[in-house]
């Protein structure tokens, strides 16, 4: 039977969103159809709307925060079924047969599909993906905050684990916005000693009530020649360029700066800035499915969510311009 779905999409780059109806086409045998909630509206769905990545395909329905109960299951699904209340992020499928799948680092799979390149994704009531990247929404997650978990808490959350972070580290957070501030509670709950990097010294009482123990404006110069050697981790959540060795000046002997944020232009740093301390610059995407629920039981537990502003869907354009304007406080969600 013939499907029709409904949704917003993009027709140009940096033009309002359209109402659209489209045909999904038949649902594949792994595949999961989702009956859309609420989706957030991340930072990258901007991007995609204006093609500033340049793989941007019109028309373009974005959304890849998504929360939704599954109404069709594939008859080779797994772990899910129809009825269950999931969350979907940035990927909708990897092959699940390369050696990066079976080793359990899925979103670092060469063959990945993303739900917004090249598909449409969550500004519309339904989405389909791949069973293993809907992900069963936990008791004590609230589901109407809890889109942004899936994009953004879990692309602050990876790293933690994947660069071993450990309690006694003492890290820094580039940036308290919609990566940011939830970038400070799972430092904070993960016991570490958190400081927030902001050049706004009106951030500085929101982000100690976020999770940190200190906060350095990172425009004072003498400040962050004081704390130079100080941080075994700094998570960068900015996507504009900064003064990047002032940065890894304040690391300590093996520590890491690691960049969550999309900055376009290259990141100039010396050898030398490296060398001497063993210092390490990295970088990630999302994190796997398996490290999507470790976070959402983390977030239950330590009762961690977004602070949202909430829109109705029909209202997707106010809430894009809101997210322009850089009102968005922190993250922005869309119901169904």
């Amino acid at each position: 039977m013939a499907e029709t779905f409904h949704g917003w999409a993009a027709l140009k780059a940096n033009e309002a969103l359209q109402p659209i109806s489209f045909d999904p086409g038949l649902l594949g045998s792994e595949d999961v159809q989702i009956r859309v909630e609420s989706c957030g509206i991340c930072h990258s769905d901007l991007s995609m709307i204006d093609n500033e990545w340049g793989m941007s395909a019109y028309p373009l329905v974005a959304g890849h925060e998504v929360i939704g109960v599954i109404e069709l299951a594939g008859d080779q699904v797994k772990g899910v079924a129809v009825g269950d209340r999931v969350g979907l992020g940035w990927f909708a499928g990897s092959c699940m047969s390369c050696r990066t799948c079976m080793s359990g680092r899925h979103q670092l799979c060469g063959s990945s599909s993303q739900t917004i390149v090249g598909r449409h994704g969550g500004f519309a009531d339904r989405v389909r993906a791949h069973w293993s990247w809907a992900i069963p929404l936990p008791a004590g997650v609230d589901p109407s905050k809890a889109g942004p978990l899936f994009c953004g808490g879990i692309t602050v959350f990876a790293p933690i684990v994947d660069c071993g972070v450990k309690p006694t580290d003492r890290v820094g957070v580039i940036g308290i916005g919609g990566l940011g501030h939830l970038a400070l509670q799972f430092l904070n709950k993960w016991g570490c000693h958190v400081t927030a990097f902001t050049s706004s010294d009106s951030k500085a009482d929101e982000a100690k009530q976020l999770g940190a123990q200190a906060v350095l404006n990172s425009r004072d110069t003498a400040a962050m020649e004081r704390a130079a050697g100080s941080f075994d981790f700094i998570l960068s959540t900015v996507n504009v360029p900064l003064d990047w060795s002032a940065y890894i000046n304040l690391l300590a002997t093996d520590g890491t700066l690691h960049f969550v944020g999309a900055v376009l232009e290259p990141v100039q740093v010396a050898a030398f800035s490296l060398i001497g301390g063993r210092k390490k610059i990295s970088g990630s995407p999302l994190g796997s499915p398996a490290t999507v629920r470790d976070m959402l039981d983390f977030c239950a537990r330590h009762n961690i969510a977004p602070q949202t502003e909430t829109f109705a869907m029909s209202d997707v354009n106010d809430a894009i311009e809101h997210l322009r304007a850089g009102k968005a406080r922190y993250r922005l969600v869309l119901q169904a």
